[in-house]
C-alpha cells in the first residue's frame, strides 16, 4: 500500500514510525514532514492546509490510503475533499470535526445527550462575559471555542484571572476568529486522563489510557500548551472506569453526533477529569492526541494499518489490538519561553546517543535540517519517549535520554509519570 500522512509535528512522526512497520506499508510519504519522519518516509512539500494540493497529489501518486494527523485539515474539510474524489482516508468528516473545532457546539450536543461535563454558558460578546464572571466567584476555566494549538484554555483561580482571560480571547483576539466565541464553565478538580478511541458507524474501540500534562511548568503550573508530556497506560483509569467512561461519555457522545446529522469516523479524543463524582469531559479532539501518540505507539503491538482500514471500512467489531503491557513515558523537549515568544534555529546536539538507549525513541517535533545538522524551528522540539519493565524505569529512561540532548534554554517538565508513580505506590 502507498501511504500518506499529513502533518510535521511529533504526532506525526509517531504515527510514520508506526505505519512504517506494517507489512501492508510499501510506500510512505509525509506532508510535509519533518527530519524524524524523514528517516522513514518522503516528504512532500505541501501544507496541511494546502486541501486541493493534497488530494491532486494523492491522486497523481495512487495514494491507497491517507492519515490526517493535525485537527486544521480535518476542520477545513480535507476528508470530505478526499472522500469526493474517491480517496480512502482516515479521520472524521467537517462535520463531525466540529467536535474539536466548536467547544461550543460540542458542549451542547454534551448536554444534549447527558454527556457528564462541566456546567458552562458561551458569549459573544465581552460585556456579557465579564457580567458573568462578576457574578461567579467560584474558580473558572475560560476556553475559545474554536482551535488555538491547545493553548486557547485558562483555568482561572479567581475572577481577575477569568477577567483577564476573556480579555485575552476576545479583545487582544489572541486566537483570532477562534476566539470569536467564548466558553465559560466551572473548574473541575480530580485527575486528568485521555482516552482515545477509535469510532466507525457502529463500533467503538477504546486505546489503552494516557494521561497527558498540559501545563508548561512541574506541579501542573503556569499557561497551558499543546502537551508537555505524557505516559501509557494511566494507572487512574481502572477497567472499571474504563468500563464507565466507555458506556457513559463514548457511546452517548458517538450516538447524539449520529443524531445531531454528524455521524463521527475515525480517532475520537475524550480529555476526562476523574473528579469525586465520577469522570467528566473537559474536551474532545478528532484526532490522535500529541503527545499521547507518542506512549500509546510505541506500545502499540497491533498493525495500525489493520487498525486504519478496519475503522474505514466500518470493521471495527472484528478488530482486537495488542498492546504491549509495559509502561510508557514521553517528556517534551522545548524551546525556552514556549509557549510565549521563543526563538528558533538553535542548534540540537546529542540525538544519536539518546536514540541509541535501550527503550528509547526520539519523536521530532519542531526541527529543521541544515548541512547535515539539526536545528530547532518550533516551541516543542522533541518528544523523548521510552518503554521500560515499570513506569519507574520508563520515566528514568525517558529522562537520560533527555539529559544527552542539547539545545539553547532547552526546556523540560521533571515530573512527567510522578502521577502515576505515587499512584501504584512508588518513588
Amino acid at each position: 500500500m502507498r501511504i500518506l500522512v499529513i502533518g510535521s509535528g511529533g504526532r506525526e512522526h509517531a504515527l510514520a514510525w508506526k505505519l512504517a512497520q506494517s507489512r501492508h506499508c510499501t510506500k510512505l510519504y509525509a506532508a510535509p514532514g519533518n527530519p524524524g519522519i524523514a528517516k522513514v518516509a518522503q516528504g512532500v512539500p505541501i501544507k496541511p492546509d494546502d486541501l486541493k494540493g493534497l488530494v491532486e497529489f494523492a491522486q497523481k501518486e495512487k495514494v491507497d490510503l491517507t492519515l490526517v494527523g493535525p485537527e486544521k485539515p480535518l476542520i477545513d474539510g480535507l476528508v470530505d475533499r478526499f472522500r469526493k474524489a474517491g480517496l480512502r482516508v482516515f479521520g472524521p468528516n467537517q462535520k463531525a470535526a466540529q467536535v474539536e473545532g466548536s467547544k461550543a457546539w460540542s458542549k451542547a450536543v454534551m448536554t444534549h445527550f447527558a454527556v457528564p461535563t462541566a456546567e458552562y454558558h458561551t458569549f459573544q460578546r465581552l460585556a456579557d462575559a465579564l457580567r458573568y464572571i462578576e457574578n461567579h466567584e467560584e474558580p473558572l476555566v475560560v476556553k475559545a471555542s474554536g482551535i488555538a494549538a491547545g493553548k486557547g484554555v485558562f483555568v482561572c483561580r479567581n475572577q481577575q484571572e477569568a477577567r483577564r482571560a476573556v480579555e485575552t480571547i476576545m479583545t487582544q483576539k489572541a486566537f483570532g476568529e477562534a476566539g470569536d466565541t467564548v466558553v465559560i464553565e466551572e473548574r473541575l478538580t480530580g485527575e486528568e486522563a485521555s482516552i482515545l478511541a477509535l469510532v466507525d458507524n457502529s463500533t467503538i474501540y477504546s486505546l489503552e489510557s494516557s494521561q497527558d500534562h498540559k501545563a508548561v511548568f512541574d506541579g501542573d503550573q503556569g499557561p497551558n500548551t499543546g502537551g508537555m508530556g505524557a505516559y501509557s497506560p494511566a494507572p487512574v483509569v481502572t477497567e472499571r472506569l474504563q468500563a464507565k467512561i466507555d458506556r457513559e461519555i463514548l457511546v452517548p457522545m458517538v450516538h447524539g453526533m449520529k443524531t445531531e446529522g454528524a455521524p463521527y469516523s475515525g480517532l475520537l479524543y475524550a480529555g476526562v477529569m476523574v473528579t469525586p463524582g465520577g469522570p467528566k469531559v473537559l474536551e474532545f479532539n478528532a484526532r490522535f492526541g500529541d503527545p499521547e501518540a507518542q506512549p500509546l505507539l510505541v506500545r502499540l503491538k497491533s498493525d495500525l494499518v489493520e487498525a486504519l482500514e478496519a475503522t474505514i471500512d466500518n470493521r471495527l467489531d472484528r478488530v482486537t489490538l495488542e498492546w504491549d503491557p509495559r509502561p510508557a513515558v514521553c517528556v517534551v523537549m522545548a524551546s525556552g519561553g514556549y509557549p510565549d515568544a521563543y526563538e528558533k534555529g538553535k542548534e540540537i546536539t546529542g540525538l544519536e546517543k539518546a536514540d541509541a538507549m535501550e527503550g528509547v525513541v526520539v519523536f521530532h517535533a519542531g526541527t529543521r535540517e541544515e548541512d547535515g545538522k539539526l536545528y530547532t524551528d518550533g516551541g516543542r522540539v522533541l518528544g523523548v519517549t521510552a518503554i521500560g519493565r515499570d513506569i519507574t524505569e520508563a520515566r528514568d529512561r525517558a529522562y537520560e535520554a533527555v539529559r544527552a540532548i542539547h539545545f539553547h534554554r532547552a526546556h523540560w517538565r521533571t515530573d512527567i509519570g510522578a502521577k502515576a508513580i505515587r499512584r501504584l505506590g512508588g518513588t
